[in-house]
C-alpha cells in the first residue's frame, strides 16, 4: 500500500471536482480499489502501487484536458479514464483557444484570420484599425495560446497612459489605482480566456504582467509575448523605446487606431511613424483592419463609417 498526493494546480475546484464533488465521485467510482480523499488543492490516493500509478496518470490527463478547455464534463471524465484523451471535443480550424467554460475563441473575420496566420511567420506584428475590430482581443488570445503551449514563459501587456479627456491627477488612489482604468480592457480579455484562480496566480507570480508603457524602459524582454495596445498614443521616442526591448525568443504585437490619437497636436504618433519606416523588413508584418472586421454591436460599424464620412468632408484623413 502506498499514498500519493497530487496537486491540483491553478484549478477552479468547483469546476474540476464538480458541484458537491460530483466529478470526484465519478472518479472514485472508476477506481474502486483506491481510497481517494480531497483536501483543498490536493488529492490523496491510497492503495496498491499499480492502481495508484494509473490513477495519477489519469488525473494528469484530466488536468491537461481542463487546462486546455477550461472545463471538464462527466462525459470527458468517463472518456479519459477509459483511454480517450480529448474525446468529444475537436478543435475547429479557426479556433485559437478555448476560453472560460470551454467557449471557443475564434478568428471571426478576414483580418483576424490574417493576424493569426501572420503570427507564425513573424516576430513583430502591427495590427491597426478602427475600434471594435478585435485587434487586441485576437492578439491576447494568441498570447494565451503561446503561454499554454509553453512557446513563451510570460505575457506582458502594456498601454500608454495618455489622458483622453480626463486627468490622472484627479483620479483617486495611488499610481496603480490611477493607471488600472487604462489597463482594464486588457484584464477583461484575459478574464474571458483564463479561469479566475489561474489568472490570479499568473498575475501574482509575474507570468502575466500588465503595466503602463513607461515601465518598459530599461528592460530586455526575453521569451515573452508582448502586446502594446493603443499604440497610436505613443510618441516616436516611446515606440522606439518599446520596440527595442525585444529580446531572444520574443513575439511583439503592436495594436492601435490612427483615427483616435489623443496626443497633443504638437506631437506626432509613434505608431504612424513606425509603420512608415519599418515597411519591408523581414519578420515584420502589418495587418490593417477595417469596418468589415467590427465585431461589437451592429451599430458600431455604422458609427465608425459616419465619423469617417464626416472627417473626409472636413478634409481629414
Amino acid at each position: 500500500m502506498i499514498e500519493k498526493l497530487i496537486y491540483l494546480e491553478s484549478v477552479d475546484l468547483v469546476n474540476f471536482l464538480g458541484v458537491k464533488n460530483s466529478n470526484l465521485e465519478l472518479i472514485r467510482n472508476s477506481f474502486p480499489k483506491l481510497k481517494i480523499v480531497a483536501r483543498g488543492d490536493w488529492l490523496k490516493a491510497i492503495g496498491d502501487i499499480e492502481e495508484v500509478a494509473l490513477f495519477e496518470e489519469k488525473i494528469n490527463l484530466l488536468l491537461d484536458h481542463y487546462h486546455e478547455y477550461n472545463v471538464i464534463t462527466e462525459k470527458a471524465i468517463e472518456a479519459i479514464v477509459a483511454g480517450e484523451r480529448f474525446a468529444g471535443k475537436r478543435r475547429e480550424a479557426d479556433t485559437i483557444l478555448y476560453g472560460i467554460n470551454g467557449k471557443p475563441i475564434k478568428a471571426r473575420t478576414k483580418n483576424q484570420k490574417r493576424l493569426v496566420d501572420a503570427f507564425d511567420r513573424n516576430d513583430l506584428l502591427f495590427a491597426v484599425g478602427p475600434a471594435g475590430t478585435g485587434k487586441t482581443y485576437t492578439a491576447i488570445a494568441l498570447a494565451v495560446r503561446a503561454l499554454k503551449a509553453r512557446h513563451v514563459r510570460r505575457i506582458i501587456l502594456s498601454r500608454p497612459a495618455v489622458e483622453a479627456g480626463e486627468k490622472l491627477g484627479f483620479l483617486p488612489g495611488d499610481m496603480k489605482d490611477k493607471i488600472d482604468p487604462y489597463l482594464q480592457p486588457l484584464y477583461d480579455a484575459l478574464q474571458d480566456m483564463i479561469p479566475a484562480v489561474k489568472l490570479k496566480d499568473y498575475l501574482e507570480n509575474g507570468t502575466i504582467q500588465i503595466a503602463p508603457l513607461a515601465y518598459m524602459r530599461g528592460r530586455t524582454l526575453n521569451n515573452a509575448f508582448v502586446i502594446l495596445d493603443e499604440a497610436q498614443n505613443t510618441t516616436t521616442n516611446q515606440l522606439k523605446m518599446f520596440l527595442t526591448r525585444m529580446g531572444a525568443d520574443a513575439k511583439f504585437v503592436v495594436t492601435g487606431d490612427i483615427t483616435q490619437i489623443d496626443l497633443p497636436k504638437a506631437q506626432h504618433s509613434g505608431l504612424v511613424h513606425a509603420m512608415d519606416i519599418l515597411k519591408g523588413i523581414k519578420g515584420i508584418e502589418h495587418i490593417e483592419f477595417d469596418v468589415n472586421d467590427i465585431v461589437r454591436h451592429r451599430l458600431v460599424q455604422d458609427i465608425v463609417e459616419a465619423y469617417d464620412r464626416k472627417n473626409k468632408k472636413a478634409g481629414f484623413k
